[in-house]
């Protein structure tokens, strides 16, 4: 049988084939909520800013399904290409794309239909309820479009198109940003204006994924590959849970804070508005530097899976070392930013008061003070998914959210008040990071055993 390209070209070119792509199309994803903060912040203000936040659980859960099906369906179609096996790979790519489709309808009529309910949830206030309510109820609209756009990525890059997945992101997002000012400041629309923008980006994206895979796509589909099958289904969910549960814990998290803060806010002199706006800036911002270390991991999942799967765990290695350097590398950089620029980053999103400020450069330098270590724990949740270790990659993504992080911003908060919800943010960031190392010190050695190499330092410091 022919060699594939993942086998035998140089893992450098590999990475940079796969891996930009695809971090370009994490960071333009990430660009569908950010550029609404801005414009929101400069154009409504901080009742605008909290009312993203409020309604960004939902992203967030949106996101987990566009990985579970995504994820999952690429990582068994890169295992089963790499074993040999093209026809279980394209049926297994047939029903990903199925689920996909599916659980966006049922995400965006579930969100219609319970919508006050769900933003309560979520943590929203008296004064923020009106803007969350009319940003989110337009937005519910575009859930089918931003869940099948977001987990077919996976699949195109699979499919060894990823341009052609960074130019669905790129696109929905060009459009975005340029329909964001205009509808906001040109119409007068305000936060509705920004929810509009929002949506008909996420349907161009979404019908250019159409497009590919019924006239573009190397996979050859037909009507019966859609049919969902339960061991197909399973198979996936399996690959993909990893990447969905990190997302899951993220929403749980984001809804904790968001209700902790209002909680806590309301008894100290920032009051409840101002914590849930910067906490809204913060997880945007830091959205930029996940979706780095994201688009790594997903990069390389192509790489990490098919070598595995034909069993050149060198190459998986060498693979993970480089991707963790590139991640270590930037998440110094955002740490940097962080500590010596937190006031002009929250400026970017709009004005406000001293204590606004005060807040939000208090809540960057203490919450964030682990960013550095902060990308080896979702890149290596890829890692393992990738190789098809699914538990595993679900351990390392609970480690840090649920694990640690929910539960400190329970108790820090009775006995240290609002503070108490910075300093649990880097506590969470370094026991997690240990978790983490040590997982994949593990299967690294266990890897170079495999290879009759039982030589094994850290994965950090010590790959050829």
């Amino acid at each position: 049988m022919e060699k594939s390209h993942l086998e035998t070209e140089k893992i450098g070119k590999l990475m940079l084939k796969f891996a930009i792509p695809a971090i370009i199309s994490m960071l333009v994803g990430s660009l569908y909520n950010i550029v609404d903060q801005i414009f929101i912040g400069q154009g409504v203000g901080i009742l605008g800013n909290a009312s993203t936040n409020v309604a960004f659980p939902i992203s967030i859960i949106c996101v987990a399904l566009a990985l579970l099906f995504g994820v999952g369906g690429a990582s068994n179609f890169n295992l089963e290409a790499g074993a040999g096996d093209k026809e279980k790979a394209v049926h297994l790519a047939g029903n990903a794309l199925f689920m996909l489709a599916f659980s966006g309808v049922v995400i965006g009529v579930v969100v219609l239909l319970f919508l006050d309910p769900i933003l309560v949830l979520c943590g929203t206030t008296d004064k923020v309820m009106t803007y969350a309510a009319d940003y989110t109820g337009i937005t519910a609209f575009g859930i089918p479009f931003l869940i099948l756009s977001t987990g077919s990525s996976h699949l195109i890059r699979a499919d060894g198109s990823p341009g052609y997945s960074m130019a669905c992101n790129l696109t929905g997002a060009i459009i975005n940003t340029i329909l964001d000012p205009l509808f906001i400041f040109g119409f007068d629309w305000g936060i509705k204006g920004a929810a509009l923008a929002t949506v008909i980006g996420q349907v161009i994206s979404g019908l250019m994924v159409v497009f590919y895979f019924f006239k573009l796509a190397d996979m050859r589909l037909h009507k019966g590959l859609f049919k969902p099958e339960a061991g197909i289904i399973r198979a996936i969910v399996g690959l993909g849970f990893a990447s969905c549960i990190n997302q899951v814990s993220m929403a749980f998290v984001q809804v904790i804070m968001n209700n902790t803060l209002r909680h806590y806010g309301a008894q100290s002199v920032y009051g409840p508005e101002i914590p849930l706006a910067v906490v809204g800036v913060v997880s945007k911002v830091n959205m930029i530097f996940i979706s780095i270390c994201v688009g790594i991991s997903q990069g390389c999942q192509p790489i990490w899976g098919y070598n595995y799967g034909a069993k050149n765990y060198k190459r998986v290695e060498v693979t993970y070392k480089r991707a963790a350097t590139i991640c270590l590398a930037a998440g110094i950089t955002f740490f940097i930013l962080f500590q010596l620029m937190p006031r002009g980053i929250v400026s970017i999103f709009g004005n406000g008061t001293e204590e606004y400020f005060h807040f939000a450069e208090r809540y960057f330098r203490i919450f964030m003070f682990f960013t550095f270590i902060n990308a080896i724990q979702p890149m290596s949740s890829g890692f393992f998914t990738s190789i098809g270790k699914a538990f595993l990659g679900a351990t390392v993504s609970l480690t840090r959210q649920v694990l640690f992080l929910v539960p400190l911003i329970l108790i820090f908060p009775l006995f240290m008040g609002i503070d108490g919800v910075m300093y649990a943010g880097p506590i969470a960031d370094l026991a997690a990071a240990i978790v983490v190392i040590t997982f994949v010190t593990r299967e690294i050695r266990r890897m170079r055993k495999e290879d009759g190499n039982p030589k094994a330092g850290t994965p950090l410091g010590n790959l050829n």
